[in-house]
């Protein structure tokens, strides 16, 4: 463990596994009651674009402490059961499929592509919605919905920033709030009339799809994106034609969930005076958990790290047991996303055998839960 010494990071930053293992398993003594609360405080221009819209996020699922958490839970669970998780998986080849043609096609018109928005972005986000029973729809505005929520939430945006971030966020609560009321009395199941009938509000359910429609596509996306690109970029331990296999797409993305996947760190705090590996941390404390390397650039977050970390190593050899969480809260999309990147990777990697990076230093997305290229462009390799 060691403490952030810079002002706007007042976090304890746990690196051991088991450490972050303990704190995970102990959510009495150590509360998610931070986990979705903006790293960088709103300023009052963005919070009142906000307030216009009666944007409310009240704890429901990931920052629930309560009792009521586990009766939530249980109901979300139900749609991310094994057996339905393993029934997608033609589907999710065949919208794969799909993507890595659009792929070619658009490499052999205009002789390059961006496979983060070809084959990265729009695949998960029609998996997650249809699992949850939900209109395939608005897929575009979903997407940027989310980045820009991700960067309100835990990037370091200026007031300006802040203000353009915010008017994006209402928008997506706005979009949310009529898909609720609409799912209410859709015909058939779907997540949002399950939560209402277990009794959830509609901000309680805006809240709980708010990031559940995030964090169920975005994440995915990023971690697809990382695999294609250090794939590609040759660090990898496995080279391009190996990831056209079954084999060797889901080892190289299991590779990458542990040395930097797209959820590097996570929150907690103290909810009361206790101790951590034989120290005393008091109530109140931030704390950062990693749970698999990252490489955090901003000023304002904890000191920048070698990737993979040398608590990511440690972890190796027992795989990426902590990289959805572990406990109480663990994710409960790990097994879909995990499916998801395998398939559009070996599948990407099978439509497009003889390409090459055009872009070896691409911009990241460097938050301080989520990273990933924003672009891994490539072109055919020449003859």
């Amino acid at each position: 463990m060691e403490s952030s010494g810079h002002a706007r990071c007042p976090y304890l930053v746990v690196r051991d596994p088991e450490v972050v293992r303990d704190v995970l398993h102990r959510p009495a003594d150590f509360s998610p009651a931070n986990a979705l609360i903006a790293v960088t405080p709103l300023a009052g221009p963005a919070l009142r674009v906000l307030q216009r819209v009666r944007f409310a996020l009240p704890p429901v699922l990931a920052s629930n402490d309560t009792d009521t958490h586990a009766g939530i839970r249980k109901v979300v669970a139900g749609f991310f059961t094994p057996a339905t998780v393993a029934a997608m998986e033609p589907r999710i080849r065949e919208l794969a499929q799909e993507a890595a043609r659009n792929a070619v096609d658009q490499l052999d018109s205009s002789g390059q592509v961006d496979l983060v928005q070809a084959v990265a972005a729009f695949p998960p986000s029609v998996v997650m919605l249809e699992l949850l029973g939900l209109p395939v729809r608005d897929l575009t505005d979903l997407k940027g919905w989310g980045l820009d929520s991700m960067e309100l939430f835990w990037g370091w945006p200026d007031e300006d920033r802040q203000l353009e971030l915010a008017h994006s966020a209402a928008d997506f609560y706005v979009w949310l709030r009529k898909l609720v009321a609409e799912s209410r009395k859709a015909p058939g199941r779907n997540l949002f009339k399950s939560l209402a009938e277990h009794g959830l509000s509609t901000p309680e359910i805006c809240s709980l799809g708010y990031f559940l429609l995030i964090a169920g596509q975005e994440t995915t996306t990023q971690l697809i994106s990382t695999t294609l690109f250090r794939l590609l970029e040759g660090s990898a331990p496995l080279n391009w034609e190996d990831a056209a296999s079954e084999a060797g797409s889901r080892t190289m993305v299991r590779h990458v969930l542990t040395t930097e996947s797209s959820v590097p760190t996570w929150r907690r705090v103290a909810a009361k005076d206790t101790t951590l590996d034989g120290e005393l941390i008091p109530a109140g404390t931030e704390i950062l958990l990693e749970l698999s390397g990252n490489h955090i650039t901003s000023p304002a977050a904890p000191a920048s790290q070698s990737m993979p970390s040398e608590a990511a190593r440690r972890s190796q050899s027992a795989g990426h047991g902590l990289v959805f969480g572990s406990g109480i809260h663990r994710c409960l999309g790990a097994k879909l996303a995990e499916l998801e990147a395998a398939v559009i990777v070996q599948e990407t990697a099978s439509a497009l055998p003889m390409i090459q990076l055009r872009d070896h230093q691409p911009e990241w997305i460097r938050l301080l839960s989520f990273q990933a290229p924003r672009t891994v462009t490539v072109r055919n390799k020449p003859c």
